[in-house]
């Protein structure tokens, strides 16, 4: 038997009883006379227990689990910094408005009596409010009196940060496969850790009868193994969850609000959303654009032509890192080592292209 049942009950019997006694209490107001038409006491006692039941059935989940599952879900998806300050804003306006009601209720009445409990209300939500929309500001402010200049100090001795320590991980990513590589190289900070719900998103696609879905998911939990073999890389699968949401990418922001942890990913609307709610993001497409080689124009490279370009005479290489050169008159150069000069350089949506021709010489 669920909550929602037992309060359905309660409600009904509560109602229902309530309804007897109403209904005795109509038929003694209007003197019901027996040898008329209209209905006895008895009989109106009956019909509003009968309404009342009926009322108290299908309204009390409204009126109790619901709205206490709608605050729970709303809490759960709160940050626990905003949390603690509107708990604190709270404290602070309920002082205020404790020192107030004395001199409030000498006035006469009924100022006296309704203006200390209407401070009391309006003390409480400004303070929530202030210390809600400023709590970057006044936590600040504490980090900043507890730890002083000594603590900047140790930290640049003992070289110890305020790194986070754990980086949530995207499906996304995990697919990709270019995060085991990039975790090797030591250049993530903290502990990745990945949800039960992610997990089990990558296990349904594993599972989904597209071949090309299912490579792809396969591949992710042949990356997670990996990751979890490496002694130098700690890697945690937790049954943390989110209530109240079902989309993965919802869970995951609200998760990493709650745990002031990044989130891994190479999703760019994952990233937009998480922007959008004050997430910190790394992305693995904007850490693989950032490393790639800087040329500016007038250098000179050694480059393999591979393959025609769109244009005529033109030919195509590619450098360690994938960035694509294109050669002006490198057709005649096909499947030989040259030394190109850099002319241009031009970053699109897809990346880094260079524009390069021939050096005068090896003509």
């Amino acid at each position: 038997m669920t909550i929602d049942t037992i309060f359905r009950i309660i409600g009904m019997l509560g109602l229902g009883i309530g309804g007897i006694y109403l209904g005795q209490y109509i038929g003694q107001l209007v003197s019901v006379d027996p040898q008329s038409a209209n209905p006895s006491a008895s009989q109106l006692s009956f019909l509003v227990a009968f309404i009342g039941a009926v009322v108290g059935l299908v309204v009390t989940p409204y009126l109790t689990t619901k709205p206490l599952r709608a605050l729970r879900s709303h809490l759960g998806r709160t940050a626990a910094p905003t949390l603690l300050a509107a708990l604190l804003g709270l404290i602070m306006g309920l002082i205020v408005a404790a020192l107030l009601a004395f001199p409030l209720s000498l006035l006469p009445d009924p100022f006296g009596r309704i203006l200390p409990f209407l401070g009391a209300l309006l003390f409480g939500y400004l303070g929530i409010s202030l210390f809600v929309l400023r709590q970057s500001d006044i936590f600040s402010v504490f980090s900043g009196i507890r730890g002083g200049k000594s603590a900047s100090k140790d930290a640049a001795l003992t070289g110890k940060t305020d790194e986070p320590k754990n980086i949530l991980l995207d499906t996304s990513v995990i697919i990709d496969g270019r995060i085991a590589d990039i975790a090797r190289t030591g250049f993530l900070p903290g502990s990745l850790l990945i949800p039960r719900f992610v997990l089990n998103e990558l296990q349904y696609i594993a599972d989904s009868p597209d071949s090309m879905r299912r490579q792809r998911g396969r591949r992710g939990m042949e990356v997670i193994s990996s990751l979890q073999k490496e002694p130098g890389i700690p890697v945690t699968i937790s049954d943390i969850d989110v209530e109240g949401t079902r989309e993965v990418d919802e869970k995951l922001v609200v998760l990493a609000r709650q745990m002031q942890c990044p989130i891994l990913t190479n999703d760019y609307n994952l990233n937009r959303v998480a922007e959008l709610q004050g997430v910190k993001i790394l992305n693995v497409n904007e850490l693989a654009n950032a490393v790639k080689s800087v040329l500016i124009p007038g250098e000179v490279m050694d480059i393999q032509v591979i393959q025609e370009g769109r244009e005529y005479g033109q030919g195509v290489a590619y450098l360690d890192d994938g960035t694509m050169v294109v050669v002006e008159n490198g057709r005649e150069y096909l499947d030989k080592q040259i030394q190109v000069v850099v002319t241009k350089v031009l970053q699109t949506a897809a990346g880094r292209m260079i524009f390069a021709k021939p050096d005068e010489n090896i003509q």
